[in-house]
């Protein structure tokens, strides 16, 4: 039978309350059936103490209240009509301690019970703003000083078997039961906007949280200057530079590696290398640009890295990309000692003009063309194991700080015969003193 009860009440509820309704309406009518509920306890009080003071017309306008209001309730779980039900109850609350001050007499007679209809203007601030509750406002204060103009002529509180002191009595009442309303309606709104601004704000906070997330994707997919170009404009991003740095750098014979390893081992050694050559062009202020299975693309001068824009001096962004290969082949060494396999890398770099911008709508790629990718790829080809290759131009602008051999001969696919040059190591006047 309990089961059965509160299956039914849960019904109810979900008639009164639905998913669909906001956060705000379901404050608003959780607010107004509190209000309900209140005016129906003051009624059956004043029911009860009328009827056993015999006043017996008087009695009957709270019993009517309470029927009214029912059916009212009943109406709007049968027919879901909110606005029918909230105009029923204000008005409710705003007629009838008027009804009830007329069938007593006075206002000291009726001991001030026209007070309660403050509780219209008051709800419908509560329920739904200052706006809508002036008209009931307006409402309450022409009643009142209608009441006040027929005070002359209605009943005197004596007459209707109410006695001074029972009047006093009643007008304790009143007021204590109005206020204790008023209070508890008032509080129970607060309490419930607090809790609804503490939901508002776990959701925002969980918005940032997942805001923060997709910004970290994103500048795991795009450089930062780009991605906020992206989130800033929805056009095209494409910039030409005059001058970049452009390295391309592949695994050795991974071919025969991947076919000797499971596809995990596969995925964990590149990940294993390609996040340490992210850290180090990281660490030298360079852009990764992509990795094309086995091969991994970064740039220099593209971007501006920590306030500090490398196109004023080629050298700069040249140089950490140098500094960079050397960097990675000392890496791959030390790993193939570690995991006992033969791993090495060889690389190409060419500096010159390159064209960036952004493709794709749905997966974004932040990319780089022109001659200079295509020479730097083909010079990555041409190096052997170990190896790493410049052109021309990057060695002209680095051979002081570093060491190189050549120039060197080599035949480009597509490019034919190319001069590049063969980095050692970093210059031997620039290594610090060790002891």
């Amino acid at each position: 039978m309990l089961a059965k009860t509160r299956a039914w009440l849960n019904s109810m509820g979900e008639r009164v309350i639905t998913e669909q309704d906001s956060e705000q309406d379901r404050l608003n009518k959780t607010l107004l059936i509190f209000a309900c509920g209140l005016m129906g306890f003051g009624s059956i009080l004043w029911l009860a103490l009328y009827w056993a003071m015999g006043i017996k017309f008087s009695s009957t306008v709270p019993l009517a209240y309470l029927a009214i209001s029912a059916a009212s309730l009943a109406c709007y779980i049968y027919t879901r009509n909110f606005e029918l039900f909230r105009t029923l109850q204000v008005s409710l609350f705003l007629f009838v301690p008027f009804v009830m001050q007329w069938s007593i007499g006075s206002y000291v007679s009726s001991s001030g019970v026209a007070l309660w209809a403050l509780l219209a203007p008051v709800g419908v601030m509560i329920f739904q703003g200052a706006r809508q509750s002036l008209p009931w406002f307006v409402a309450y204060i022409v009643l009142t000083v209608v009441s006040g103009f027929f005070d002359y002529w209605l009943t005197p509180g004596l007459e209707s078997g109410v006695t001074m002191q029972g009047i006093a009595v009643f007008f304790t009442l009143n007021f204590a039961a109005m206020s204790t309303i008023m209070y508890l309606l008032i509080s129970f709104f607060v309490r419930q906007r607090d809790r609804l601004q503490a939901t508002v704000d776990e959701r925002n906070r969980l918005l940032r949280v997942e805001q923060e997330k997709s910004d970290a994707l994103l500048l795991n997919i795009l450089p930062a200057p780009i991605a906020r170009r992206l989130k800033d404009s929805q056009g095209v991003i494409a910039d030409g530079f005059a001058d970049v740095t452009v390295m391309f750098a592949d695994i050795v014979d991974f071919t025969r590696i991947s076919a000797e390893l499971p596809p995990q081992a596969v995925v964990e050694l590149l990940n294993e290398v390609f996040s340490e050559f992210d850290a180090l062009a990281e660490r030298h202020g360079l852009e990764k640009i992509k990795t094309v299975g086995d091969a991994y693309m970064v740039a220099g001068g593209l971007l501006e890295h920590d306030g500090v824009n490398f196109a004023v001096d080629a050298r700069d962004y040249s140089g950490e990309t140098l500094h960079l290969a050397l960097e990675m082949r000392e890496y791959m060494r030390l790993l193939s000692s570690k995991r006992g396999m033969n791993l090495s890398i060889h690389i190409g770099i060419c500096s010159g003009p390159v064209v960036a911008g952004v493709i794709g709508t749905r997966k974004f790629i932040y990319d780089i063309w022109g001659d200079t990718v295509n020479t730097a790829s083909r010079i990555s080809d041409e190096a052997r194991s170990g190896i790493i290759l410049v052109d021309a131009v990057t060695y002209q602008r680095s051979r002081q700080q570093f060491e190189f051999e050549g120039p060197l001969n080599v035949v480009g696919k597509g490019k034919g015969n190319m001069r590049v040059y063969r980095l050692n190591d970093v210059a031997q006047h620039l290594r610090p003193v060790t002891v």
